[in-house]
């Protein structure tokens, strides 16, 4: 039976990125995909956006990996050409109780070491984003855009230059625990079935990572492995010429979401989104019926949108640890040798910022790996 060092379940950017970093080792690495190509699900589903860490508790997995990952990502798209833009990010606020929450914002961003997050005036704004609306706006100069499909197509290049082998359209449909190792079942793009074994199991499988957790027998309620999906969709602005707008421009964010804020991209178009909403299955329909709730949202911090400049466009499933009404949940970084699988490494609820925190999971795990 063939004999596998390390398998990596999922395509999208946190797998590529561990196929990257790992790909210095001398150890054989196979990446399993269930799609026909890489980053096919909430990878190329996203804003597109390098965030600075301002969101998220001190001292948390999320705020480390992504102001760590923040700046490797930089580093690493500056390196080899793929395109991206240090643009920087306008919160704004329109009425007191908003203004709290910026306040609660830059406190928070203070806390966690990010000490360029700044209050601008009126004026500032007006000669820096003359379209946007704001009384009270907090800077975040460190935010930025990335192409993410190229940069996946960097990271599995680099990999599979380095002998890393990728299968793509393959199913994993049983893990078992096995003499010291891990006997993986695929299904294969022909309907047919084969087992390997596998000394490491790194489940990165995204959206799936709870299923791929259950099958060697690791109970996802008691660990609290359990995912939930929030939908998020997209509207596209037809014409962006009209506003002339460069950097990102958010609301202050809610208890589940950073709210519909507004996302310039590289090719000079503007994107309003995400929304939120918890649903029970993967679907990627846009409900064009959401337009009047894009056009108000938006409409408050652009004052000259006109529902007809917004048109649907694409949506996202994110994999939420948090429930809707539940507390913050951290990403799941584990390798569960405490829970009776040696070698096995979950990362489960890898949500925003996961993108921008991709290359910093990635280390983690090359140090679990040793």
């Amino acid at each position: 039976m063939e004999k596998i060092d390390i398998t990596i379940i999922g395509a999208g950017v946190v797998g590529l990125s561990i196929a990257h970093n790992l790909s210095k080792t001398d150890k054989s690495i196979l990446v399993i995909e269930k799609h026909q190509s890489f980053g096919q699900e909430t990878s190329s589903r996203n804003s597109e956006v390098i965030h600075a860490g301002i969101y998220y508790p001190p001292c948390s997995l999320k705020i480390e990996t992504c102001i760590q990952g923040r700046q490797l990502l930089y580093e690493l798209c500056k390196k080899h050409s793929i395109p991206h833009k240090k643009s920087g990010k306008l919160i704004v606020a329109q009425e007191n109780s908003e203004f709290d929450k910026l306040e609660k914002i830059r406190l928070n961003a203070i806390a966690c070491g990010i000490k360029n997050v700044r209050y601008i005036e009126k004026n500032e704004l007006k000669s820096m984003e003359p379209a946007i609306r704001s009384e009270r706006t907090l800077l975040i100069p460190d935010t930025g855009i990335v192409d993410t499909h190229l940069l996946m197509k960097f990271l599995h290049d680099y990999a599979r230059s380095k002998d890393i082998d990728f299968v793509f359209g393959t199913d994993v449909t049983d893990i078992k625990r096995s003499d010291g190792e891990y006997l993986i079942t695929v299904k294969e793009p022909n309907g047919e079935s084969f087992s390997f074994c596998s000394t490491w199991v790194i489940n990165a499988a995204g959206l799936y990572s709870d299923a791929i957790a259950k099958m060697p027998g690791l109970d996802v309620e008691e660990y609290g492995y359990k995912l939930h999906f929030s939908k998020g969709q997209y509207f596209r602005i037809q014409k962006p010429g009209k506003f002339n707008i460069t950097r990102l421009v958010y609301p202050p964010p809610s208890d589940i979401d950073l709210g519909i804020h507004l996302t310039p991209d590289l090719a000079g178009g503007l994107r309003l989104g995400p929304d939120s909403e918890y649903v029970g299955n993967i679907e990627y329909s846009v409900d064009p019926n959401r337009t009047e709730t894009f056009f108000s949202s938006a409409r408050r911090f652009l004052p000259s949108l006109d529902i007809s400049d917004i048109t649907p466009e694409s949506s996202g499933i994110r994999p939420k640890l948090q429930t809707e009404t539940g507390p913050f949940r951290d990403f799941v970084i584990s390798e569960e040798s405490e829970k009776g699988f040696p070698h096995m490494i979950n990362l489960i609820g890898i949500e925003s910022p996961g993108l921008t925190a991709s290359l910093a999971i990635a280390k983690k795990i090359e140090r679990l790996i040793k």
